[in-house]
């Protein structure tokens, strides 16, 4: 053999051993995730420093949350055996979490029972105290422990004037807890946002014990709601958000109805009775967000709705949901679509139901004929469910308002708004980005699942789901121009701009999901999908960005400061899917 091939032999062999190895983690790693998704996943073997086989921290710290799942029983027994022996780092840390869900288990006897929503009428000048409290709460024949604004989940519906100046002092009693108070949809000041600072906000958490007053304005008429801008995940689950219901200076602005009604619509994850387990240091359900099993709306799960017949109702609709998207729908019942989170549409227009992604609001008018219990359903292509029932007596109202229901009114003040927009629909995106997924130990090929209508309605893999975490996952947007991703994204605009955003949704080889993208502090208008122009434009700042879809967006940036874009999929945000921009006066 001819020694100048000697080296040439050496190296083919380890390149050779290379693969070998890579293919056989490859082949294990793909086998212990598919045992653990699938339940069967059970070794025991003790192995020095590493406990088992395929041991995994984050797996372990998962399982003393979720200790009776199958694949945990290694690691239950391990930790047992590091209780036995004297804890070991790695017990303690898991320790620490058991210990860091345990304000879920306060004693219920010790807790105020939530009370029903306020409805409080703010003027011009107003100082209103809102406090942040925990409660107990009876969903179905359970209690559970719960977090309140102001005794009440939802919070209270706060009403106020178009352009009305008000302060909210904001209190927080719970002594766990660190959190903000955000106001959407509103285009106010931006140091009122509420945004912390460690996602390139101006605010420090509010802690114990501490409060702060916050300056609000409002300059739009519609449906607006209140959130915290930490934790969405755990927070907005256990019950903290609420409305502001903003009525118009213009008496025209409506058509007359015979009644108002505001509807927040929302789900909950109940398991043996308690809300299902939630980390102060991390979320799970990390890829599909929490689908809850228990639905809401406005906090009860019997929630009914009175009239007599002919009555024509306005419902402003609000969806505070982690992840669900619902197909709003009332069968029998005539619907017509009025409003859409910031604005009027352009044309009002009838219609069997309404898509309403997390955190969109819409305002519809419907009108109930005939005496009868009609139901309100979010009926999806996989699922439905029967949110609650709208009960109409034999009695017949006094003033129809029939006419003017029928009546489908063009809005030349949101045309003529919108008007001096059009030039900039047909120009090329001056930004672009992509919404996608890193994943730090899953296989993702595993994980591509049936799409229907570019939604995900249901959590269809539920433990693979329940199993990652954030520690596990990031959620991106990403500028396709420099590949930056994040909180690394730093737009920079001019006040009065006029700018077209493609927003891409990328079929990878991932895990595509829909992301309802939320802009703070400014408006804009979905004029595309994917190549379809859109001939019914309105005021938006959330849009939800299906699988496998593209959306333009026009995008007027009116509203100076520093602001935030995201993912309002609350576990989507807690895993990073937030970018930064900044308009300059």
């Amino acid at each position: 053999m001819n020694k100048k091939h000697i080296p040439y032999g050496i190296i083919g062999l380890l390149v050779f051993i290379i693969l070998t190895m890579l293919a056989y983690v490859y082949i294990f790693h793909i086998k212990m995730m598919w045992e653990i998704y699938t339940g069967s996943y059970k070794t025991t073997t003790h192995q020095g420093d590493i406990p088992f086989k395929w041991y995994s921290q984050s797996i372990a710290n998962h399982c003393v949350m979720m200790a009776d799942m199958a694949w945990c029983e290694a690691y239950n027994e391990y930790r047992e055996s590091q209780r036995k022996m004297g804890m070991s780092h790695k017990s303690m840390m898991n320790a620490k979490i058991q210990d860091d869900i345990s304000f879920m288990n306060i004693d219920l006897d010790t807790l105020p029972d939530a009370t029903k929503i306020e409805v409080v009428e703010l003027k011009d000048g107003d100082t209103y105290t809102m406090e942040v409290t925990q409660v107990a709460k009876d969903i179905w024949n359970d209690a559970v422990v719960m977090l309140a604004y102001n005794g009440s989940i939802p919070g209270p519906i706060l009403t106020a004037p178009e352009w009305s100046k008000v302060t909210l002092k904001f209190v927080n009693k719970v002594e766990w807890l660190e959190t903000t108070l955000h106001s959407h949809g509103l285009r106010w000041d931006y140091t009122m946002d509420w945004v912390p600072k460690d996602m390139m906000g101006t605010q420090d958490p509010v802690e114990f014990w501490e409060s702060f007053s916050y300056s609000l304005e409002f300059p739009d008429t519609g449906v607006f709601w209140y959130h915290p801008h930490i934790r969405e995940d755990l927070q907005q689950e256990l019950g903290l958000y609420g409305n502001f219901i903003i009525t118009p200076n213009d008496d025209h602005y409506w058509w007359e109805v015979n009644s108002e009604q505001t509807l927040i619509l929302d789900d909950i994850l109940i398991e043996n009775g308690k809300i299902a387990p939630i980390s102060s240091e991390f979320a799970n359900y990390i890829l599909m967000g929490r689908f809850g099993n228990t639905m809401l709306i406005n906090g009860e799960t019997d929630y009914t709705i009175t009239a007599k017949a002919w009555e024509i109702q306005r419902l402003n609709l609000t969806n505070v949901s982690n992840t669900r998207v619902y197909n709003f729908e009332i069968p029998w019942v005539k619907m017509k679509r009025v409003w859409g989170d910031i604005w009027k549409y352009e044309q009002e227009e009838f219609v069997d139901s309404i898509v309403i992604a997390p955190a969109e609001r819409y305002i519809i008018e419907i009108y109930l004929e005939k005496s009868g219990t009609y139901e309100i359903q979010n009926n999806s292509p996989i699922s439905n469910y029967t949110l609650w029932k709208i009960i109409v007596s034999d009695q017949v109202v006094k003033t129809s308002y029939l006419r003017e229901f029928n009546t489908l009114r063009t809005n030349t003040d949101t045309i003529s708004d919108i008007d001096s927009f059009r030039p900039y629909f047909d120009k090329t995106p001056d930004k672009e980005i992509s919404l996608d997924i890193d994943m730090k130990w899953m296989m993702m090929n595993m994980m591509q699942l049936e799409s229907h209508d570019g939604i995900e309605w249901e959590d269809e893999m539920v433990q693979m789901n329940k199993m990652h975490t954030s520690n596990m996952v990031d959620w991106n947007i990403i500028e396709k121009s420099t590949g930056k991703k994040n909180m690394n994204i730093d737009w920079e605009f001019k006040q009065w701009d006029i700018v077209k955003i493609r927003i891409r949704n990328e079929d990878t080889w991932g895990h595509p999901m829909q992301h309802p993208i939320h802009f703070h502090g400014q408006r804009f208008l979905v004029v595309d999908i994917n190549g379809v122009s859109n001939d019914n434009l309105v005021w938006k700042d959330t849009v939800l960005v299906k699988k496998w879809e593209y959306v333009d967006i026009i995008m007027d940036m009116s509203n100076p400061g520093e602001w935030m874009t995201h993912c309002h999929i609350a576990e989507h945000l807690t895993a990073g899917m937030i970018m930064h921009f900044t308009v300059t006066q």
